[in-house]
């Protein structure tokens, strides 16, 4: 077994082009359901998120065992998978905007090389979840951050854990 400690990390995934197809809670969804299975898998810890209609931010922790690389890759795959399956179910004109021509994949949902850094002390930590928590403020979504449904910023303010998987980054 790799007992490897990973700092915490800011974690943000584009969909491809910016395309605005989280707009749609089901397909916020499929990332709410994808976090909560890598949390009961142990795989990871999520201090904080959010999704926007175009990208996601976290701050999330890769627990012992398992590997960066190998945790982001199984999140993006599989609710890409999910997101293909949906849309091909119920938006097949939509599914075709997401088509590619690359010799991996017929289909592409999220932009490549998502960005991954790691966070060495607490108040780049606190800094990177304030920033999280402010996003849809800033994109004109909700006045007020907890009041946003697709964040964690509901847990800080009220310690109420809607989706049950964020763990508070102070314990």
């Amino acid at each position: 077994m790799q007992l490897t400690q990973y700092y915490a990390q800011f974690f943000t995934a584009t969909i491809l082009e910016w395309k605005p197809l989280l707009k749609e809670d089901r397909y916020k969804d499929i990332i709410i359901e994808s976090l909560l299975f890598l949390v009961k898998e142990k795989r990871v810890v999520i201090y904080a998120f959010v999704i926007m209609s175009n990208h996601i931010h976290l701050v999330w922790q890769i627990q012992a065992g398992h590997t960066r690389e190998n945790v982001q890759r199984d999140f993006l795959k599989f609710t890409g998978q999910m997101m293909k399956y949906d849309l091909q179910k119920n938006n097949t004109a939509l599914s075709g905007s997401f088509l590619v021509k690359a010799k991996d994949r017929q289909y592409q949902f999220w932009e490549r090389n998502a960005l991954s850094v790691d966070l060495f002390s607490e108040s780049v930590l606190m800094q990177k979840i304030k920033y999280i928590h402010q996003n849809p403020v800033k994109a004109g979504l909700c006045t007020l951050a907890e009041t946003y449904k697709y964040s964690s910023a509901k847990f800080y303010e009220t310690g109420k854990d809607d989706f049950g998987f964020i763990e508070h980054v102070q314990g």
